[in-house]
């Protein structure tokens, strides 16, 4: 743990990927074809934390919805890569526009192809639930599942590693 505690140290750029990172992987669809997915509110605070402390956030997904799109934009989330299967791609150029070097980018996937982004970034994120080669390739597995909070637990580790947790917890402890 204290070597993923010292890569984290230097993360600029959290990159996630969508369906069994944010949700819990499950497409629900209504019969007018309407796609429904769930996210978890604590997922997304910690999100909004990190960004307020200078952590930027990108999500990375190889499918292309409207309700991910609204989902980034309720969260503050500017880097927004839909339809990109190859997210080692998209992450590389993400990191060429933004000028932050792969080691300072961690990246957190569930399967196969998030392999290559978690390989290649700083830290490596599988998510609890995620496919076995994944976790077996990955700096850290979340305690958590993926769309239940593996992303608030990604999120508090940056944040602790950084020494930033405290101070992000204490307005909401200050209210005497």
């Amino acid at each position: 743990m204290d070597d993923v505690m010292q890569m984290a140290t230097g993360i600029r750029l959290l990159a996630l990927d969508v369906d069994g990172v944010l949700t819990d992987g499950r497409l629900y669809f209504a019969e007018d074809g309407q796609e429904l997915k769930t996210f978890d509110t604590q997922d997304g605070h910690g999100i909004k934390m990190l960004m307020q402390a200078g952590v930027q956030v990108a999500i990375i997904t190889g499918r292309n919805t409207k309700l991910v799109a609204r989902r980034a934009q309720n969260l503050g989330i500017s880097h927004l890569l839909q339809g990109r299967e190859d997210k080692l791609v998209a992450l590389r150029e993400l990191a060429a526009e933004l000028g932050i070097a792969l080691e300072h980018i961690a990246y957190v996937g569930d399967d196969w192809p998030d392999l290559p982004a978690l390989r290649a970034a700083g830290l490596g994120v599988a998510v609890a639930n995620a496919h076995k080669e994944l976790r077996l390739h990955a700096d850290y597995v979340t305690r958590l599942e993926g769309g239940r909070g593996a992303v608030r637990e990604v999120c508090d580790l940056i944040l602790k590693a950084q020494d930033r947790y405290d101070a992000a917890l204490f307005p909401y402890l200050n209210h005497d």
